[in-house]
């Protein structure tokens, strides 16, 4: 007699319909209201059924098991994990039976399972166990699709090799396309999946998968029609609707494409700005979809505004550390007010600010982490509704632990120094917001990936831990190039180490492959060609004596310049011109007015020596020049977080640079000495021949005339550079900026020096200069080709004693992760240079627009294109306008 019982299950379709926690039931259920057929073969020609109840189940003892089918696992395995075995007694039909395909069923590896009775001798059972593996996917393809994005869907899916393929992994796909692609605006998405058997000689059940994505267009809206609205106008409500836009050719930032996500959430800001016109109880009572011929859409959303609402009285309940009076100053809200939940919210709590100034964050700025603050509304009489604002202020919660994490290189004291986080601190909102602003600002962290995580909160004891959490970035760079300027070649090699630890210098297991951790800064800087060195070294400590933040900086340099030979096209090395020059600096942060504050002073002192070098800088080939100056600067910068693209904040500076005023005491006569400089140009300009006698006179006396005046160079520098981060969007910031800069002179018989001046135009990198100018980016011009003009319109390429500039840019990120910020940016322009205040006018300037991209990259510092329009005409040119101009950008920021 054979008996057969055949449950097939095919792909896993039953977990489809049930979770795991339901298929028990399901499978029990089925069994019970089915019959199973007992097939009797009693002869050869002959075949008797007889149907058997499931509560009719007879006890067996199991015999041998055995398995057939398609299937790479041993007979053993297969047997093992069903759970059946030999000689254990089981119920025909039963729940062993049932939980023995269940197990087989949720290892998703097989499928076609089925089990048969195939032989009863007295009370012993004989099962055979028919399957089929799931086959594995062996190779796939992917249509409708640019190549570069297949590799993103394979990982997105885990459609890896050797993946087992069901149904559900296939119906998954297909939705996670569908949806995928809906969201960018592509609604009418289909993915179809196929699959192709493929032979295999070791048995394997493997397919060929083919991924068919028809993407179709994207769905633009061609219009949002509002119905039932009376107090709002339709603009005002499409305005409302954040991501939800109907086409307009003249929008850049935002498309009309549809999303179903976005629009759903943007009829929830439809209610919102009913909300915040008093409108509390306006509803959304119905919206459709309309698909129009030209393959565009129409929205249409039918509101139902309600009534106009007001403030009445509101009350503060529970509040025992701030008097109503000071509370009521903060929500700003009063009586007769037209209601406005949303603003309601905000005064009480903003979550999209930080640093908001709100009821919130006053009781949390101040220890009490653990408060909480409800509005309720009392009564609604008349549309007047009257508030109850419920506060439960806690403990005071104090700081227990506080801890860093992740800073493998750098050191603990670095980081712990720049927190305003202490144990046994009182709990401060406002002091976790500027200590992750700090850890920020110090650069030698991804400043997207700083978190403060709050642990162990502790009503009860009124404790609290915090975590801060860093992830360490690239803080070193290098700069190495090479190009041909100035008749040859130019080389470059330049370290920047903006987290050396000078204390490990000659302790060999520190270098990997530096001493790092403690936050100095070291800089070497070689550069050489056939006509010129330099060489510079600085280094910077931020925290001298390591208890104060105050900076100790020193900077050394030396340039040595050869002058050109025509005849031999060599460097004459008879001919030549040297710098040395050296800057010590103390920057102190300051408490008042605020600790944004920093007060910077320096000494610096710049040698200048001629050995029989003659240009155009001075007229005279042999001597030198001294040039002693004290710097005192006041900044203020609170930009956050990331220095690098800041969302936030202000920061500006005024800058006086100062030399001795040596005219009061060194004796000379300067008015005496220009009169006699002016004799001696007159005499030269009127001599017949440069080898004519007055001439050789006349240029021998402006020499030693020239030699005396700046034997000691006199000035005075006054700068001021402001500019300010406004974030409009989410990620959108707009940046203006302006900056001034005026040289002046003690003694005006002295004049003012033809150095430290300043040349506008271009990219702004200044690379080598001898005579200490000052370069400023005016982006759409030539590099410093904004001069100024003397009185016949005649250009003054020797620089400008006064400048200003001011600028417009809007940036916006691409990425900004640890390995690489890229923003691009949109940029208006407009500035100019003067010889003295009497043609100063500051609206007179040359005018320019353009985009860029800025990339930083932790081991090369920033780099950047920028393509500017100068709208102008430059100093000396015949043209209407400039036109374009590109610049490219190492190593500095706009």
């Amino acid at each position: 007699m054979n008996l057969l019982l055949n449950i097939k299950k095919e792909n896993d379709d039953l977990g489809k319909q049930v979770n795991n926690s339901a298929k028990r039931l399901y499978l029990a259920a089925f069994i019970k209201s089915c019959t199973l057929a007992l097939v009797i073969i009693a002869s050869f020609n002959c075949l008797q059924a007889q149907n058997t109840s499931y509560n009719d189940g007879k006890k067996y003892i199991l015999g041998d098991i055995s398995v057939s089918g398609n299937s790479s696992f041993s007979e053993q395995t297969i047997v093992s994990y069903s759970g059946l075995r030999k000689g254990k007694e089981i119920t025909i039909p039963g729940e062993d039976i049932a939980n023995a395909i269940k197990k087989l069923w949720g290892s998703k590896l097989f499928s076609d399972i089925e089990i048969y009775l195939t032989k009863v001798e007295g009370n012993t059972a004989y099962l055979q166990i028919k399957l089929s593996d799931l086959p594995q996917l062996n190779e796939i393809k992917v249509n409708g699709v640019k190549k570069g994005k297949v590799e993103g869907i394979i990982k997105d899916n885990k459609l890896n090799k050797g993946v087992k393929v069901t149904e559900n992994l296939i119906k998954t796909t297909e939705n996670f396309l569908e949806t995928k692609y809906k969201k960018d605006g592509f609604l009418n998405t289909k993915v179809h999946i196929n699959t192709i058997e493929v032979k295999d000689s070791l048995k394997t059940a493997r397919v060929n998968m083919v991924l068919n994505i028809d993407k179709g267009e994207k769905v633009k809206i061609k219009d949002i029609v509002f119905n039932g609205n009376e107090v709002l106008s339709d603009k005002k409500l499409r305005k409302a609707m954040k991501s939800t836009k109907k086409i307009n050719r003249l929008r850049i930032l935002k498309r009309s494409k549809y999303i179903d996500s976005a629009y759903h959430a943007d009829l929830g800001h439809v209610i919102d700005k009913y909300k915040e016109n008093g409108y509390r109880d306006a509803r959304i009572i119905s919206d459709s979809l309309i698909i129009n011929d030209d393959k565009t859409i129409s929205l249409q959303i039918k509101v139902n505004e309600g009534e106009q609402y007001t403030f009445g009285d509101i009350k503060f309940i529970g509040n025992t550390v701030y008097s109503d009076q000071y509370l009521n100053r903060i929500l700003r809200i009063k009586k007769g007010d037209t209601y406005n939940g949303i603003l309601l919210e905000e005064r009480i709590a903003d979550p999209s600010k930080p640093d908001a100034i709100d009821i919130t964050n006053q009781y949390q700025n101040n220890g009490y982490l653990f408060s909480t603050i409800d509005p309720v509304e009392v009564s609604a009489d008349n549309n007047v509704i009257d508030m109850e604002i419920r506060i439960i202020e806690g403990k005071p919660a104090y700081f227990n632990n506080v801890s860093v994490s992740g800073n493998d290189k750098t050191n603990d004291h670095v980081i712990y120094r720049e927190m305003r986080t202490r144990p046994g601190q009182l709990y401060s909102k406002a002091n976790v917001v500027r200590t992750i602003r700090e850890l920020g600002q110090l650069g030698f962290f991804d400043a997207q990936e700083l978190t403060p995580d709050i642990k162990n909160p502790n009503p009860n004891e009124g404790t609290v831990d915090i975590e801060y959490k860093v992830k360490e970035a690239g803080s070193s760079q290098i700069e190495l190039q090479g190009g041909y300027g100035g008749g040859g070649f130019i080389g470059t090699l330049g370290l920047s180490f903006n987290n050396f630890a000078i204390k490990d210098i000659f302790n060999k297991k520190a270098y990997k492959p530096i001493p790092m951790g403690d936050g100095q800064k070291l800089a070497l800087r070689l550069q050489a060609s056939r006509f010129y060195q330099t060489y510079s070294f600085s280094f910077s400590e931020p925290w001298m004596g390591g208890k104060r933040p105050v900076q100790f900086s020193v900077s050394l340099s030396h340039t040595k310049q050869f002058q050109y030979n025509y005849l031999t096209r060599r460097a004459d090395k008879s001919q030549n011109f040297n710098i040395t020059g050296i800057t010590v600096g103390l920057a102190k942060r300051l408490t008042v007015p605020d600790d944004y504050f920093t007060l910077s002073q320096a000494i610096s002192f710049q040698r200048y020596d001629l050995n029989n070098y003659n240009t155009g800088l001075f007229t005279f080939g042999n001597g030198y020049s001294n040039n002693l100056s004290y710097t005192i600067g006041l900044s203020r910068n609170d930009t956050r977080i990331d220095p690098i693209y800041p969302t936030g904040g202000s920061s500006f500076g005024v800058t006086a640079k100062l030399s001795l005023p040596y005219s009061l005491f060194n004796g000379v006569d300067y008015k005496q000495l220009s009169e006699d400089y002016n004799a001696a140009i007159e005499t030269r300009n009127n001599a017949s021949s440069t080898t004519d006698s007055d001439y050789i006179e006349a240029s021998k006396e402006i020499s030693e005339i020239d030699q005396e005046r700046y034997k000691w160079l006199e000035f005075y520098k006054i700068s001021f550079k402001g500019e300010w981060y406004t974030q409009l969007a989410k990620d959108l910031v707009l940046r203006p900026s302006m900056e001034f800069g005026f040289l002046g002179a003690y003694n005006n018989d002295r004049g003012i020096i033809p150095f430290e001046r300043f040349f506008l135009g271009g990219d702004g990198l200044g690379g080598y200069s001898l005579d200490g100018r000052e370069t400023i980016a005016l982006r759409g011009y030539p590099n410093q080709s904004v001069v100024p003009i003397d009185r016949n319109g005649r250009p003054l390429n020797d620089g400008a004693s006064i400048y200003n500039k001011f600028s417009l840019e809007l940036r916006y990120p691409i990425t900004l992760g640890a390995s690489a910020k890229i923003y691009g940016l949109a940029f208006l322009e407009g500035g100019a240079s003067y010889n003295s205040f009497r043609d100063y006018n500051p609206f007179n300037i040359k005018r320019s627009a353009g985009l860029g991209v800025r990339i930083f990259m932790p081991a090369f510092g920033l780099l950047g294109i920028d393509f500017g329009h100068g709208f102008d005409t430059i100093p000396g040119d015949t043209g209407n306008k400039h036109g374009w101009e590109t610049h490219f950008i190492i190593g500095q920021q706009f």
